[in-house]
């Protein structure tokens, strides 16, 4: 009688699987984590948002194709668990044997979600299946190294712009942020982006937010207060 429970526990942990490797796989094409796991079990169970996210995935052919075969998947899926859950229940006979199933079934899951949960489990699974899928060929993961060209100790970071700093309140023909090797990739001011590609004679005010390429430590100093050269007086 526990034959049939097992079935369905199996069928959920495989579901749960299958929606980890489409998350993976969305995010190895270069999407963020959230929106991966958020687009996965959108695909999964069925259930269609209409939001931004999900042009991203639809005009590109290698998430297109994930999300297919995870919608597959998840019509086969369930309509086998509920099928199982049905068999299981006919099964079960008297009231005191549907009892014990559903405690069975409850547990399990409950122990399964658990499981899940545990972070170091996540880290573990996620890099196995993250190797499977490159070792196969069926993601390429994109390398933002490679694309960017980020040389060891460079970043690309987002400032903002503290008043008192160098930056504030004066042009980058003024500031020159490239003297101390910092390139100025995007300027965004009141949360919308004020220049994507900023001119010499763009002027950054306080609070804006910096999109910004260069050695990490170079891009802190931006943000230390400026301190004015101290003039000497001269005695007669």
């Amino acid at each position: 009688m526990i034959a049939p429970v097992i079935a369905l526990l199996v069928i959920a942990l495989v579901s749960l699987l299958v929606v980890r490797v489409g998350s993976t796989a969305l995010m190895m094409t270069g999407i963020s984590w959230d929106t991966a796991s958020f687009q996965a079990y959108s695909a999964f169970f069925g259930v269609g948002f209409t939001t931004k996210e999900t042009e991203l995935v639809v005009n590109h052919p290698v998430r297109r194709r994930i999300i297919r075969d995870l919608i597959l998947a998840g019509n086969v899926g369930l309509t086998s668990a509920l099928a199982t859950l049905i068999v299981t229940l006919l099964q079960s006979g008297s009231g005191g044997n549907t009892v014990l199933m559903l405690g069975w079934l409850i547990g399990g899951l409950v122990l399964m979600l658990f499981i899940s949960r545990l972070s170091w489990f996540q880290k573990v699974l996620d890099h196995i299946i993250q190797r499977t899928l490159e070792r196969t060929g069926v993601v390429r993961a994109l390398d933002y190294e490679l694309l960017l060209r980020i040389q060891h100790g460079y970043v690309v970071s987002e400032i903002e712009v503290p008043q008192g700093t160098y930056l504030a309140g004066r042009t980058l023909r003024e500031s020159r942020p490239w003297d101390r090797g910092v390139v100025i990739l995007a300027i965004k001011r009141d949360g919308k982006t004020h220049s994507g590609i900023p001119a010499r004679d763009d002027m950054i005010q306080a609070g804006d937010v910096l999109t910004a390429y260069g050695k990490e430590s170079a891009l802190q100093a931006m943000t230390q207060p400026f301190e004015q050269p101290e003039t000497k007086n001269k005695e007669p």
